[in-house]
């Protein structure tokens, strides 16, 4: 287990229906980017700890499309699904964030994975939704128990991977 904690800070603008979320890895861009993009991997560390992911679609291209449900007790509770706008290897990822139950909050990411000192990477994801309502919504969804429970799963994974 890493014992190494990063705050994960998450920013919504006041001006533009954006949020912001950034967090520092002890990995290597590289390291990092893979987790993003290798199906296997994503599934093991995204979203809270109480539910588990199944990958139904990925295709980590640029052109390419994902898809995947969060399980909690056998039981499906949620599904999300987008298109992968751009894959630029070990630099940046932009791509759509939708979830099934609100098709028309469609949210386009971009992902940027920073090298810094020391093997490790600043991850920062720019999120930006159609209106200030459909931002607020998910800021008060409970994403940011996901988002933060979701990167302490990555910070474990990687330092196994190490």
């Amino acid at each position: 287990m890493n014992t190494t904690k990063h705050e994960t800070e998450i920013l919504a603008d006041e001006k533009v229906p954006t949020i912001e979320i950034v967090r520092e890895f002890d990995a290597d861009p590289e390291r990092l980017f893979r987790a993003h993009i290798d199906p296997d991997l994503y599934a093991q560390w995204v979203g809270p700890r109480s539910v588990s992911t199944r990958v139904t679609r990925w295709d980590a291209r640029t052109g390419g499309a994902w898809a995947f449900a969060n399980d909690r007790d056998g039981e499906e509770i949620a599904s999300f699904y987008g298109s992968f706008h751009e894959v630029r290897p070990n630099e940046r990822i932009v791509w759509t964030f939708t979830y099934e139950g609100a098709p028309d909050g469609v949210a386009l990411e971009t992902l940027t994975f920073e090298e810094l000192e020391g093997g490790r990477t600043r991850l920062r994801v720019l999120s930006v939704v159609q209106d200030f309502e459909t931002r607020d919504g998910i800021l008060s969804s409970g994403m940011d128990v996901g988002v933060s429970e979701g990167f302490d799963k990555l910070d474990e994974l990687l330092a196994k991977e190490a």
